[in-house]
């Protein structure tokens, strides 16, 4: 289950997450977190142009340490595409985004390269270009609000999911070379003291509070129940998870290690969970932080 977790990386770039009260990590913790993963069998970082100087930060430590740059596979994205522009305007932008990313984080070859938003999707064969030439492996698109039609051309695609938020049950039956879930903890909120939930995001604490009642009937705290939860669909290729220290990525591997939950566990948290407001699952739609 350890060789399923993917180690998100957004924090090395940005104050990310509703729960994140440390901030960016340093230089010298994004070289332990780094070598933490690697010494414990995590082989894909994921980050984004998007994700402020993440790519920057993690090409500094591969230019200091090659045998981390050698052990990992790097996924990113292409920002949102510009609109109104020729098809050679946007195939131009494409390559030099990529070309971009591959300077920042001083590598040759992304594993996977993926437009940052769904509405891009129709868009993938522009990316088949970057394949030939060597820059990419793997192609596809990352999700956040909705399914497109035809995701054929797709060799990669994230999806959001948790215990609260299903909606990546439906690219389970329309399986991609690669499924990769983040948002395992629901960007935080479903971690953070209740105290410190926003009022408009309350009417997720029932829900977690039957979770916890759960997960400690089964003899586990309520993330080792959230990040197992993912582990135990077979149709997902990786769990993205992001850390903000070495220890929180010990304890993560430390969960990952139970594997799946057996089949009733995860029947009871079908059950305890209906379908819930968009507002609660969709982070785009929440308050932003002061």
């Amino acid at each position: 289950m350890i060789s399923k977790l993917i180690l998100g990386t957004v924090q090395f770039g940005l104050n990310y997450g509703i729960a994140n009260s440390e901030g960016k990590p340093d230089l010298n913790k994004v070289r332990a977190i780094l070598r933490c993963a690697a010494d414990h069998g995590i082989r894909i970082l994921d980050t984004a142009a998007a994700y402020g100087d993440s790519e920057t930060v993690i090409g500094t430590v591969f230019s200091e340490d090659s045998a981390l740059k050698n052990h990992f596979q790097v996924v990113s994205k292409i920002p949102p595409l510009p609109q109104n522009v020729s098809p050679e305007e946007i195939q131009r932008f494409i390559e030099n985004s990529v070309d971009a990313s591959l300077r920042n984080l001083r590598i040759d070859q992304l594993y996977g390269i993926l437009f940052h938003r769904e509405e891009d999707a129709p868009k993938l064969p522009l990316l088949k270009e970057l394949q030939k030439k060597g820059k990419v492996r793997l192609c596809g698109f990352s999700v956040d609000g909705f399914l497109p039609e035809d995701i054929s051309e797709a060799e990669m695609i994230q999806v959001p999911g948790n215990v609260l938020d299903r909606r990546f049950i439906p690219f389970l039956r329309k399986k991609p070379k690669k499924l990769f879930v983040r948002s395992v903890y629901l960007q935080g909120l479903l971690m953070m003291p209740e105290e410190k939930i926003p009022s408009v995001l309350a009417g997720v604490i029932p829900y977690r509070r039957k979770l916890a009642a759960l997960a400690e009937k089964n003899g586990m705290g309520p993330a080792e129940l959230y990040m197992r939860y993912l582990l135990s669909f077979p149709e997902i290729d990786g769990v993205l998870t992001g850390v903000d220290n070495p220890e929180q990525l010990k304890y993560n591997l430390h969960m990952a290690s139970g594997g799946p939950l057996d089949e009733s566990l995860q029947q009871k948290i079908r059950d305890l969970i209906p379908e819930l407001p968009e507002l609660w699952i969709h982070p785009k739609l929440w308050p932003k932080k002061q």
